[in-house]
Order: C-alpha cells, then sequence, then structure tokens
C-alpha cells in the first residue's frame, strides 16, 4: 500500500476536502472540526506530522513545524497545539499538512488487506 492510499483510506475518509482549486491539487484543505478528526486519527496511527498550514479565503495565512515546538513529528502533543492556536487566533481557516506514514505501517496493512 502507498502512502497517499493509507492516507485516504484510513485518515482522509468520510471528510470533506475543500481544496477547490487554490492550491496544489495533492493538498487536501479541512475545516477546523475535519482537521481535528484528520489529527486524531494521525496521532492513533502513529503518523508523522512535519507542517501544518493554516489557509484564509484561499491564501496561507501562517504555518507551524514541529521543531519549532522542539518535538518529534509523530508527537501529538505539538500539532495539536498549534490547531488550538490557529482556531482561537482566527476563525474561518482551513488546513492541510504534511504527513508521514512509516514504511513498518504501510507494509502492516499490506498484509492485513
Amino acid at each position: 500500500m502507498e502512502q497517499a492510499e493509507f492516507l485516504e483510506q484510513k485518515v482522509f475518509n468520510d471528510l470533506k476536502n475543500l481544496n477547490d482549486g487554490f492550491d496544489k491539487s495533492g493538498n487536501l484543505h479541512f475545516n477546523e472540526w475535519d482537521f481535528a478528526i484528520v489529527l486524531d486519527r494521525c496521532e492513533y496511527f502513529g503518523i508523522s506530522i512535519y507542517e501544518i498550514q493554516a489557509w484564509l479565503d484561499g491564501a496561507l495565512h501562517d504555518t507551524a513545524i514541529h521543531e519549532k515546538f522542539r518535538k518529534k513529528a509523530t508527537d501529538s502533543s505539538w500539532y495539536k497545539k498549534a490547531l488550538m492556536t490557529f482556531s482561537t487566533r482566527q476563525k474561518g481557516l482551513t488546513f492541510t499538512a504534511s504527513y508521514k506514514v512509516s514504511p513498518k505501517l504501510l507494509a502492516r496493512q499490506d498484509k492485513t488487506t
């Protein structure tokens, strides 16, 4: 199983992609409620999140990177704090992130399918 397929099936399923062409087609954007679900699912699977981008009205508003929080990319405390900070500062944001699914997790999924 490839990373994109895993994310689509296990992390992004049943969530609405709000990217209507304002960003690269491969970048899925979610409102804060759906993105919180994405973060919960990433935490469950141990998926790394390296960067979160907050967008407002189709333009990049702000970014958060795990290194600035001095946390590992798999540490959910940094990305949940980043979402809370973005959401309290500005309403109406959409969110996207850069993810990495470990090869070990992908291999495990191949065995179960």
